[in-house]
């Protein structure tokens, strides 16, 4: 499992998130706080996807 890269475009982050199946708690904050800041509908679906694999025990939170 890698570090966090917080300063890494979001997208970026999204596709690391989803291959690794980890998402820390600081990744989770930012993901939060860009929703309400993009208005890219693939990029927040993505970002809803990851909500949802975390409330399905799909994705393993660590911090």
């Amino acid at each position: 499992m890698s570090s966090p890269n917080l300063n890494a475009p979001l997208e970026d982050l999204v596709v690391q998130i989803f291959n690794s199946h980890f998402i820390t708690r600081a990744e989770e904050d930012r993901l939060m706080s860009s929703l309400s800041s993009t208005s890219d509908e693939e990029l927040q679906a993505a970002i809803y996807r990851i909500f949802y694999g975390m409330r399905h025990g799909l994705l393993q939170v660590v911090d």
